[in-house]
């Protein structure tokens, strides 16, 4: 169905009793590409498996791939002859679904309003400063993938390739960008709009991704057994998340987000990300790094990369998220070792390179601690000293990109002022902290005063001075 606010949804066809009931289904067909379901291993696998290196990593890794695939679906259907590689192969039926499903995608002028990535650069600016976020990062990282891309690839064979590809929509042709800088940066946005990670993977899954968000009463897709003819295959399950009546409209979540987030994936700020006087999910993003002039920088960086996580080593870099509540501990531990230095340096040496990470869960010194909060209190205070530079108008009399962008500037504000207030009130109590030497102290049993009964030998008791050897 189209509606005049969301463009597209999904409604059902018959009554649903009950929540967690099954209402669609879409099977994957992961090792050949048959049916709709586009998946990152298709692009390197199989469609560019020829054009694209051993072990392809992009800067918008699997969205890019994602982006990949939806272009070639595009230029397979250029009206003037398929473009293109011709794969994958699809099962009777499957590419009438898939070109049905290809132009009715938003065309690149709607995206202009749908999507930050397709803004002009006078509200990306903003944006930008609205956000810890940056959605300049971001359009860096696609500019960087479609020159290599085009460098490596496009431009060596625009027969296969071409910039521009002509698109049957409805009653009239379309010429669109296609394999250029432009046209990547339009299936990306896309591909960051319309896709799910299920099962483990990143997907494009044609016509369920058709389902409008909703706070409430929702579910995210899931992946599942999907019983067919011959038995059963992996595929993605939309459940209702309440009862409904023929008719009525089928909602999914998108998943726990900041606003943000769902703006620079979805185009939107749902209400649960608005700031309010109970918080709700207001989420803000705070970037640390081990210092490149630290003197101990080549040991700290051989500890996050062996030390740490066996399946996941860290980066010099890091991201985290703060929500006014607590700071994540993982932040607090990142920065302990990022900070670590004068007299609790010797945690470095290679004695403890083993346990020094598990150390950094806990408080190092006060003097290390110190650092660590004062590290995030000039983090959010820079943040918000970076906001204050934009007009803190809101309402109606905003753009609607303007007021996009206001929303998410209030949510994060919220985020980063209450993060502030709890760090600043930590920051005064550092002395009731327990340090690493004091619970050293104690796991020896060296933590209280010395007294005669405390040591006993033999029976006896030992008194300093008092001992009789016959040397």
């Amino acid at each position: 169905t189209q509606q005049d606010a969301l463009r597209l949804g999904l409604v059902a066809t018959e009554s649903i009793r009950k929540e967690d009931e099954l209402v669609a289904s879409l099977p994957f067909y992961d090792t050949d590409g048959s049916g709709l379901a586009l998946a990152p291993q298709l692009a390197t696998k199989l469609v560019y498996k020829d054009k694209l290196p051993d072990g392809y990593d992009g800067w918008t890794g699997d969205v890019g791939l994602l982006a990949m695939l939806l272009l070639n679906e595009m230029a397979r259907l250029n009206v003037d002859g398929s473009k293109g590689i011709n794969l994958p192969t699809r099962k009777d039926g499957i590419p009438s679904l898939m070109s049905a499903w290809v132009t009715s995608l938003p065309s690149p002028e709607e995206m202009t309003n749908l999507h930050p990535f397709m803004w002009d650069e006078d509200d990306q600016e903003v944006l930008q400063s609205s956000s810890t976020k940056k959605i300049y990062r971001l359009l860096d990282d696609i500019e960087d993938d479609s020159s290599w891309l085009d460098e490596n690839a496009w431009s060596l064979d625009r027969e296969t390739f071409p910039e521009t590809i002509k698109l049957q929509i409805g009653d009239s042709v379309e010429e669109r960008q296609c394999f250029s800088t432009d046209g990547f940066r339009y299936a990306v946005s896309l591909v960051r709009s319309r896709s799910f990670f299920v099962d483990g993977s990143l997907r494009l899954l044609p016509y369920l991704d058709y389902a409008n968000h909703d706070d409430f009463d929702s579910f995210e897709l899931v992946g599942g057994g999907i019983g067919m003819l011959w038995g059963s295959a992996k595929g993605a399950l939309l459940k209702s998340g309440k009862s409904l009546r023929e008719g009525d409209e089928v909602c999914i979540s998108y998943g726990p987000k900041g606003g943000a987030d769902y703006l620079l994936d979805h185009g939107f700020v749902p209400p649960m990300c608005k700031a309010s006087s109970s918080g709700g999910a207001v989420t803000s993003e705070l970037t640390f790094e081990v210092d490149d002039t630290d003197r101990f920088r080549d040991d700290k960086l051989d500890i996050l990369e062996y030390e740490t996580y066996d399946l996941a080593p860290m980066e010099p870099t890091q991201v985290f998220d703060v929500t006014g509540g607590p700071p994540d501990p993982a932040m607090y531990q990142f920065l302990r070792l990022a900070k670590l230095g004068g007299k609790d340096a010797f945690l470095l040496e290679s004695i403890f390179r083993k346990e020094v990470w598990g150390f950094m869960s806990e408080p190092v010194s006060e003097d290390n601690e110190r650092k660590v909060v004062t590290t995030v209190i000039d983090a959010c205070e820079n943040a918000l000293k970076e906001m204050d530079e934009i007009s803190n108008e809101s309402g109606s009399a905003l753009s609607p990109k303007m007021q996009l962008c206001a929303l998410v500037r209030e949510s994060e504000r919220q985020a980063l002022d209450r993060t502030l207030e709890y760090v600043k009130q930590e920051a005064e109590a550092l002395d009731l902290k327990e340090y690493y030497q004091e619970r050293r102290l104690k796991n020896l049993g060296l933590d209280s005063d010395w007294s005669p009964e405390d040591d006993v030998s033999f029976g006896g008791t030992r008194v300093p001075g008092g001992a009789d050897y016959d040397w």
